[in-house]
């Protein structure tokens, strides 16, 4: 049998990566993708500077089609998808009455409504016990009245993965949101310690499922 694949989507050097690190050395493969392969690659480049399978990969996540070439790609070149990591979110400095309609709508396609072609693209690859995987913020329930399209992208994703969830479980996949209740890179909010609790909160076993897992610190 092939190693299980971790595809990590809106990765970047700190959360996504560090996530990534956890799953190779628990074995798996790990695709990172974000917007061009040209920053990708080197992200992937430290993860076999360190001796794990890594690879990366440019996907937009703001064009549907794109997302689900992209995952489907994975898909075929490793034969299964066992962890699909939708960490992306669009930081807009704009409140409510600046904020314009195609700036929200371009900042929610990326943060929370890619998430669809995504794991649509990537369901013939999920087996039982598959596991889709959200990195959430406590702007979902909280929004900075300044940054406006955060909040919204946070508040959708998490409502998404309840449906995700319940509609996968019969087949032995689950989906969840993990929320993360702090500033990232501020005393018990390091990439490192939230990527733990990611991590913890796909790795638990089925008869211990929510579909939303908060991390306080």
């Amino acid at each position: 049998m092939t190693a299980p694949v971790l595809l990590v989507l809106g990765a970047g050097p700190g959360v996504g990566l560090s996530v990534a690190r956890l799953f190779a050395r628990d074995g798996f493969a790990a695709v990172l993708a974000c917007r061009f392969d040209t920053e990708a690659e080197p992200l992937a480049e430290q993860l076999r500077g360190e001796g794990f399978d890594a690879s990366g990969v440019g996907v937009d996540l703001g064009d549907p089609t794109d997302v689900g070439r992209a995952v489907a790609g994975v898909g075929d070149r490793h034969g299964r998808i066992d962890v699909l990591h939708f960490n992306p979110s669009i930081f807009r400095q704009a409140d409510p009455l600046r904020l314009s309609v195609p700036e929200l709508i371009e900042d929610f396609t990326v943060g929370a409504a890619a998430l669809l072609p995504a794991v649509q693209a990537a369901r013939p690859y999920l087996s039982e016990g598959a596991r889709v995987l959200v990195t959430g913020s406590a702007a979902a329930d909280k929004p900075w009245h300044q940054a406006a399209s955060l909040g919204v992208q946070k508040a959708a994703v998490r409502n998404l993965v309840t449906s995700l969830d319940t509609t996968l479980a019969p087949a032995g996949i689950r989906a969840v949101a993990v929320q993360i209740n702090g500033v990232l890179g501020e005393g018990a909010f390091t990439r490192e310690r939230v990527a733990e609790a990611l991590h913890a909160a796909a790795t638990r076993p089925a008869s211990a499922w929510t579909p939303h897992v908060s991390y306080d610190g």
